[in-house]
């Protein structure tokens, strides 16, 4: 018997055809505008510009410091260096790309700049959960043991918890890249983000991401629910230990000496919390975007700025590689 929809048929193999076509030809995205109004993205180009080079400053300054300050050469120091070179990975991986799409029309990436970006940004921040669960665990023995501290956190020790840091986070970038860059994208093919984060990027791809979003909401509890478990426990025995000091001046030193990387954690692991371990239905581009500016843009700021303020020794040290570089100025 004759087709009685011929047309119709006809026109939903051509839609078939043309996702084909599509999911197959994607080789660039594009940034979503910030705003309409020149003004204001220029307002922000402005901000945030300055903000960047303030992390960058601030990080490679205390990580010169420590590096040319041989009484900085102690564990707690090794990993303020290392936590300071993440910080400015970090930022550099995503902040010029979005600086560039603020004031430029030129708002593309290509699908292998987009997987190049997302594999650095989930590598350093994947680091820094497992990185400052390291740093929590050096207080923990500093303060709980310290009669076995010089020979538990040794020099090999530091490295090892430190490469196995960075290795936790390439592991992490590179499968979690290569499974969401696996699928296929059939437009649109606007990020509605300012930089190639795993959930904007999910959300345009083809088909059924089930197993994708699984798999990011399992790596986020993994390695940032599981080193966040690990500092809470850290600094519950630390307090434990604090509270039965019979100095007060003993209980202030080791206070003062946790209370800058308690204040980091809290910035970094609030805002990145928020962002990957809610549910999805409750996730808005307009929340996710201000909350990525704050833990990509403001916490690498104020990292330097916590640590110096808070903390002489580092204080000193940077005093002395400024007057360093003053001296070689104007020599």
């Amino acid at each position: 018997s004759p087709d009685p929809h011929p047309q119709r048929r006809h026109l939903h193999f051509l839609n078939c055809s043309l996702w084909q076509d599509n999911s197959m030809s994607v080789k660039r995205f594009t940034f979503a505008k910030f705003s309409e109004v020149t003004e204001q993205c220029f307002l922000l180009f402005t901000l945030i510009l300055l903000m960047f080079f303030a992390s960058l400053t601030g990080n490679a300054l205390i990580a010169l410091a420590i590096w040319t300050n041989p009484g900085l050469h102690t564990p707690m120091y090794f990993f303020l260096a290392n936590l300071s070179l993440l910080e400015i990975g970090y930022t550099c991986s995503v902040i010029p790309k979005m600086l560039q799409s603020l004031v430029s029309e030129a708002r593309g990436i290509s699908r292998e700049g987009c997987a190049t970006q997302m594999f650095f940004f989930t590598l350093f921040a994947i680091s820094e959960c497992c990185l400052l669960a390291a740093m929590a665990f050096d207080r923990y023995m500093a303060i709980c043991s310290p009669l076995h501290y010089s020979t538990r956190m040794s020099r090999g020790t530091c490295a090892q918890l430190a490469v196995v840091s960075w290795g936790v986070g390439c592991l992490v970038g590179l499968g979690q890249t290569n499974y969401i860059f696996s699928l296929d994208f059939c437009g649109p093919c606007e990020i509605d983000h300012f930089f190639c984060d795993l959930p904007p990027i999910l959300a345009l791809a083809c088909g059924d991401t089930s197993h994708n979003e699984a798999a990011v909401f399992v790596v986020a509890i993994l390695c940032i629910s599981s080193p966040f478990l690990l500092i809470i426990a850290s600094y519950g025995r630390i307090l434990a230990t604090v509270l039965v000091m019979p100095s007060p001046e003993g209980r202030h030193k080791a206070l003062s000496t946790c209370s800058s990387h308690l204040l980091v954690v809290t910035l970094f692991y609030g805002s990145g919390s928020v962002t990957y371990l809610r549910p999805k239905a409750s996730h808005s581009p307009g929340i996710d975007k201000l909350l990525a500016l704050f833990y990509t843009v403001v916490t690498s700021m104020l990292n330097p700025i916590i640590y110096s303020l808070r903390n002489k020794e580092v204080k000193t040290a940077l005093r002395r590689t400024l007057g360093k570089k003053k001296i070689l100025t104007h020599g």
